[in-house]
């Protein structure tokens, strides 16, 4: 599992998604519009949001299913379980937020109200039976070349990890699917911050001028892994991003284990459920001057020394301690590579005078209310 991040490295994560874009948009005259970045379900008709789901999608699925046949996304023959695969993850996630009234009053519970429970395990078995099949074709590849892949990706790398093992109360199948399954999960929060940043540049011109500037200087032709160090004004541009429009606004039940006074006086129990306010946080005055104002620069001078791994409690979209995201470093390396490749390869605009709507949705994933639609013009000739 060590091993995860120099794995990535040797994983182009634009070169896909550059030839799906490129792709339509010399099909649609030199531009392209793309639609909602967080919808899951695609109409058939709809080719250019499946190009933003293959295109950004494929980058972080294709690692965990690197296998015989063609990735699962991308791939023409299997344009059916792309779609499958998206509409489930997205199924799973707004699960995470709906409100069961059997929660507040559990005498409801066998009511199953809006029939959320059934939902629920039914989206259950759709993950599990996926992720199985993904799991079973790679025992049966590795049987069949008799484990000597050039290439490994990281189901790959667990069924090593974990094989002969000493597990205890999980078997390794189970451990395999459920880290696997909490990564992909995460390509949801990712592609929601990917289409809050570009909103929010639509709306700002200049700083999106400053962005491109920053890459004409330190990226050549094409983008590299090792570039993304010097672009410090594009992580700087991420960073504001989740601070003003965090994926999860708030963090999911802990418990307190000891009693404990806050700051303010407010004394809470053992044992007491909590949950944190991270919009809250992530706006507070004292904190942030101007908090509903969008300004990267502030984490290149006096907040250059705030992180978002969850050591600075002034900003914490990954949550912090136990319960802090396990893929921290894949989220920020997938949302800063493939930013910077869309910024490198494509001049982007919005199709309308008007600002783009930042109206937020409500639910445990905080989705823009309101699909976005961009403009993407080729400016690199692919060869």
């Amino acid at each position: 599992m060590f091993v995860m991040k120099d794995q990535i490295r040797s994983l182009d994560l634009g070169e896909t998604g550059q030839l799906y874009f490129y792709k339509y948009c010399l099909f649609n005259g030199g531009a392209v519009r793309m639609e909602s970045w967080q919808n899951g379900g695609l109409p058939p008709e709809d080719e250019i949001k499946r190009t933003q789901l293959e295109g950004i999608g494929r980058s972080g699925l294709d690692y965990f299913k690197n296998s015989g046949r063609e990735a699962i996304l991308g791939a023409s023959s299997e344009d059916g379980e792309s779609q499958y695969c998206q509409k489930v993850i997205r199924d799973f996630v707004q699960l995470f937020g709906v409100f069961v009234v059997s929660d507040a009053i559990p005498m409801l519970k066998w009511l199953d109200i809006n029939a959320y429970e059934k939902k629920m395990k039914t989206a259950a078995k759709k993950l599990d039976k996926l992720v199985e099949g993904w799991l079973e074709e790679h025992k049966h590849n590795r049987l069949l070349d008799g484990g000597g892949q050039e290439e490994e990706d990281f189901m790959d790398l667990m069924l090593t990890t974990l094989h002969d093992a000493e597990i205890s109360c999980f078997d390794a199948d189970t451990i395999n699917k459920a880290t696997c399954l909490n990564l992909i999960a995460a390509s949801d929060s990712m592609k929601v911050a990917l289409t809050w940043s570009l909103s929010l540049l639509l709306n700002n011109l200049h700083m999106l001028k400053n962005a491109q500037d920053e890459l004409d200087i330190h990226v050549g032709r094409d983008l590299k892994e090792s570039d993304i160090k010097n672009l410090v004004y594009l992580k700087a541009i991420m960073k504001e991003t989740l601070r003003l429009y965090p994926p999860g606004a708030i963090i999911g039940l802990h418990a307190s284990k000891d009693d404990c006074t806050l700051s303010t006086g407010y004394k809470i129990p053992t044992g007491t459920r909590l949950m944190v306010n991270l919009w809250k946080i992530h706006h507070d005055e004292s904190v942030w001057p101007d908090p509903d104002k969008f300004y990267p620069e502030s984490f290149l001078t006096c907040h250059k020394d705030i992180d978002v791994r969850g050591q600075n409690f002034e900003l914490l979209p990954f949550c912090s301690g136990r319960q802090s995201c396990p893929a921290i470093p894949l989220a920020l390396q997938v949302l800063h590579f493939v930013l910077a490749a869309l910024l490198h390869n494509f001049e982007i605009a919005s199709p309308s005078v008007d600002l783009v709507d930042m109206t937020m949705s409500t639910g445990m994933t905080n989705l823009k209310a309101t699909p976005l639609e961009v403009l993407l013009i080729p400016h690199l000739k692919l060869v």
